[in-house]
């Protein structure tokens, strides 16, 4: 990006920005008293790609994918199945909101790729938008099981969702880890 684009950078940040106030919905709907921002999972998610060890993937693009995957939610919101939005209004939404991120930008190199990775991870036809796709289901159950440590409440609901949808073996490990340590808890709260 040139120098003649610092405002249309700045526009855009502001726009990430929201990412950090707008609290995830599905657990604002669940009552969970301080719920992560969608910020906290892109970036968890983010760190999780730098974790998987898979050469047959391109790892930064696994990365780069984690940390734009809900960026058109800054502008539309975080719209979950239990809102009344049909998943072809949701695309709808939030390919425009998409555009509109990529027009703040200027249809830089940069923008760009920022929307080819998020087209990539919508489509889903790629190894690394499946395994992006998996992080994003597996960050939510990481999280749903801290919550129900932390708030002492049960979020079955978000584990029976993601039941046996999982495609990579190392991200189907970490699930695993977290049903039995979930199950752990569950057996020492019947003692």
């Amino acid at each position: 990006m040139s120098a003649n684009s610092a405002s249309s950078v700045i526009d855009f940040l502001s726009i990430v920005e929201r990412l950090k106030r707008t609290k995830r919905t599905g657990w604002v709907n669940s009552g969970i008293k301080a719920p992560e921002s969608i910020a906290d999972h892109m970036h968890r998610m983010g760190i999780m790609a730098m974790l998987v060890d898979d050469r047959t993937l391109d790892q930064a693009k696994c990365v780069k994918m984690a940390i734009v995957h809900d960026l058109a939610e800054a502008l539309v919101g975080d719209i979950t199945p239990f809102d009344g939005v049909s998943k072809e209004k949701k695309r709808a939404l939030e390919h425009s909101g998409m555009q509109q991120i990529i027009e703040t930008l200027g249809y830089s190199a940069q923008a760009k790729e920022i929307q080819a990775l998020w087209l990539e991870y919508e489509d889903d036809l790629t190894a690394e938008a499946h395994l992006v796709h998996d992080l994003d289901k597996c960050e939510m159950i990481q999280q749903a099981l801290e919550y129900e440590q932390s708030d002492n409440t049960q979020l079955d609901s978000f584990f029976e969702s993601t039941r046996g949808i999982f495609r990579h073996p190392q991200v189907q490990a970490w699930v695993d880890e977290i049903y039995r340590r979930r199950q752990l808890i569950v057996d020492q709260k019947k003692d």
